[in-house]
This record gives structure tokens, C-alpha cells and sequence, in this order.
């Protein structure tokens, strides 16, 4: 026996994916365009994301033609400090965003640095990409190297290497390493797993340090490698079908068409993890 379509199930999918998958906005920014009257289909302006649209669909933004999903990709981004990882910010503050290379298509952030973190985010022009890396059942570990104020023992570390509550607020367990004590400031590793809210930031407070620097250097098996702060870079095709297990299409429906290249954003080099650091030394190495 064989399931049969339901025929009260509508073709298609909802307007607002179709949207986020076509580089428009992200569903909910599609929705709020839904709801303010931006959005058009067949000729009729529509209120309610409750809408199915198939590839037969005329489908406007503001009157522009919106055309057919772009291929999925997904990029690495060195953030610098002073940055936040918002597509708006109330108190005016600049965004990663504002800084992108013009040549960038829409991107969302998979994530988030807050403003005075730095090191790799995850950035992508596909909400489903987007949704399965921020899943917490993905598991992927996330390292940082942070530098705090004081001087942590390994018996200071062991209750983030248990599971820590700070605030209130339970914390998985943390794969924490002390790599060396420098004055005043010790170095750490940090791997997460989950990714709370300045969940190091607060968990070192509740052991009585205080970080001064923190710098993401891997998201799962994507690394920053030496990547230029304010640079981008744009991951292979072959790399994310291999990592995340999908298949991915470019507009002609060739699989293994190589990405297009996007220009580095010329930034100030971080001073790397001890200190001052040194100008880099020949071409930077391939990144997965």
C-alpha cells in the first residue's frame, strides 16, 4: 500500500521561504514585508504569510520581480571588535553587515558575536543551512581562545568542565584547557557546544576571572585559520556537501561549479593571541 498526497495539503511552499530561499529576507523579514503590504502575487498584493506559491507563481517585492532561488552558500567572516551581529541596531551602532564587500548577496549571520567578541561567523544566503547549523542536535563544537584577568587554577576550571550554573542559568559542560599564565591575564581554550547568551563571559565570572578577549577560532570543522580580520571567504561547494550532506545546485544545475570569489575587506590585523602580533607571512592556508 502506497500514501497517497492529501488533497487538502497545498502545493507548493509558503511565501515566506520561497522568499528567504530566493535572497529577498529571512522569513520573519518577509513576513513583516508580507504584513506592511510589499509583497504581490499573480498581481494581488497579499497581508498574510499564510499563503503556498509554486514556480508558476509571478511573485513581486515593491513591484520588482523576485526571481528563482539563488544556490546556496555559505561563507567564513573574520569579525573585529566594535561590530554587532544584527541586520539593525537601535542604538546605532554599526553592523557586520554595514561592512561587507558590495558584491556580497544578502547574508544572514548563523550565530552571533556579540559586540566586543571577534574571530569566525558563520555567514549564509539559505535559512535552511542557517536553521540546521544553530540546531543545538547538529553538536558542533565551538572553540575560543580567551584571554581572562586573574589567575585560574584547574580547580578553578572544573565546575566549567562539569556543567556551571551562572545567574541562575544551567551551562552544559565545557572542554576548558589553561594553555599558560601571561602577568597578570591567563590564556584559555574554550569548546561549547550549545552557545547560550555570553555564556564564557558570564561562566568565567561566576569563577571569579573576567575575560578581556575572546576570539572564536572554529565552528565545527569550518575554521579561521588566518583569516584577516573584516575578510571574507567563501567556502567550496565540495566542502559544504561533504560537511553539511547536501547537494547543492548552481543556477545552471551543475553541482560543481566553482563558487565566485569575494573581495577581502581591507581591515587592521589582530595582534594575535599573546600580544602583538606580526604581519602575516605568505598566502594564507586553505580553509575547510
Amino acid at each position: 500500500m502506497t500514501d497517497k498526497p492529501d488533497p487538502d495539503t497545498p502545493e507548493g511552499d509558503r511565501i515566506a521561504k520561497v522568499l528567504s530561499r530566493a535572497g529577498v529576507a529571512s522569513r520573519r523579514e518577509a513576513e513583516r514585508m508580507i504584513e506592511a503590504g510589499r509583497v504581490s502575487v499573480n498581481g494581488r498584493k497579499i497581508s498574510s504569510p499564510a499563503l503556498n506559491v509554486t514556480a508558476t507563481d509571478k511573485i513581486t517585492v515593491d513591484g520588482a520581480p523576485v526571481g528563482a532561488a539563488e544556490p546556496a552558500r555559505l561563507w567564513l567572516y573574520h569579525k573585529p571588535t566594535g561590530l554587532v551581529t544584527t541586520n539593525s541596531d537601535e542604538k546605532g551602532r554599526k553592523t557586520v553587515f554595514d561592512v561587507l564587500p558590495a558584491d556580497m548577496p544578502r547574508v544572514m549571520s548563523i550565530g552571533r558575536l556579540d559586540l566586543n567578541s571577534e574571530g569566525l561567523l558563520l555567514l549564509t544566503n539559505d535559512g535552511g543551512i542557517k536553521r540546521k547549523l544553530e540546531l543545538p542536535s547538529t553538536g558542533w563544537l565551538r572553540r575560543y581562545r580567551v584571554r581572562v584577568n586573574g589567575r585560574p587554577t584547574e580547580e578553578m576550571l572544573e565546575p566549567l568542565r562539569r556543567g556551571i550554573v551562572a545567574e541562575g542559568e544551567p551551562f552544559q559542560p565545557m572542554e576548558v584547557t589553561l594553555d599558560r599564565q601571561q602577568g597578570a591575564n591567563a590564556w584559555l581554550t574554550v569548546g561549547l557546544r550549545e552557545g547560550k547568551n555570553r555564556e564564557i563571559r558570564r561562566a568565567m565570572d561566576e569563577i571569579g576571572v573576567s575575560v578581556n578577549r575572546l576570539i572564536r577560532v572554529s565552528y565545527g570543522p569550518f575554521q579561521l585559520g588566518e583569516l584577516k580580520a573584516g575578510a571574507v571567504e567563501e567556502v567550496r561547494r565540495k566542502v559544504l556537501r561533504d560537511q553539511l550532506g547536501i547537494e547543492l545546485q548552481d543556477p545552471s544545475g551543475t553541482a560543481t561549479a566553482k563558487p565566485k570569489s569575494v573581495k577581502h575587506v581591507s581591515r587592521r590585523k589582530p595582534g594575535g593571541f599573546g600580544g602583538a602580533g606580526q604581519p602575516a607571512k605568505g598566502k594564507p592556508k586553505p580553509r575547510r
